[in-house]
């Protein structure tokens, strides 16, 4: 798995980044050639900056991390990210509403990011596994999929656990080649990072792409 740089999403997104540390992920995402980094929105028009002409896109997180927003506040700032520079959305559902099973709203809130933004900005949807259930994991992926939505994704990273080999998979298994899974949370090694992919992930969130990429060439 040579071409592992290339599903890597380099991501800051704690609440302390400042300025030199944006600069810093941003020139390792070119020097690695990562093909995106995640930023908080506040850090969209820095990162646009320093990765122009390189080809490294600019995704950033909506609702984020809790998504307890309303669903007019999500696409509002998904518009406005885009706006600023961002061509990759990673919004948090309504994790309450689907324990509710207020199927409805979960799916029109997912839309509302998605119509936001068009057909070209790509729109994942961060889905909180360790809040969920099997069943409620497998309903938000096909939420996911009647809203439009590019990828499902397994996690922020604030909450109790990040991605597993078994949530991959099973996010997988519903969405099959409709949708992309992002995995994220916890990928911090090579063997890690590798099992994922293995499980059915086409790109990775993570603050470690460099020692990642770095373990991978010292084989």
């Amino acid at each position: 798995m040579n071409n592992i740089n290339t599903m890597i999403d380099h991501t800051l997104l704690k609440a302390d980044a400042n300025r030199e540390e944006i600069k810093n992920i941003c020139k390792e995402a070119i020097e690695n050639k990562f093909i995106a980094v995640c930023v908080n929105p506040t850090n969209i028009e820095l990162s646009k900056e320093i990765l122009k002409g390189t080809g490294v896109k600019i995704a950033t997180v909506i609702g984020f991390p809790l998504g307890s927003n309303t669903k007019e506040v999500k696409a509002f700032e998904a518009k406005d990210a885009v706006k600023k520079g961002a061509s990759e959305v990673d919004m948090v559902i309504n994790i309450g509403e689907l324990k509710d099973k207020e199927y409805s709203k979960v799916q029109e809130d997912i839309e509302y990011v998605v119509d936001s933004v068009g057909n070209e900005i790509i729109v994942k949807v961060i889905i909180e596994t360790a809040l969920l259930t099997e069943e409620e994991k497998k309903k938000a992926c096909e939420l996911a999929m009647e809203a439009g939505a590019d990828f499902v994704k397994t996690s922020t990273g604030f909450s109790t656990a990040g991605a597993t080999v078994e949530d991959v998979k099973l996010m997988k298994s519903i969405v099959g080649d409709k949708l992309e899974v992002k995995a994220s949370g916890g990928i911090r090694d090579k063997n890690t990072a590798e099992k994922i992919i293995k499980a059915g992930a086409t790109r990775l969130g993570t603050s470690s792409g460099v020692a990642i990429i770095r373990d991978i060439n010292l084989k």
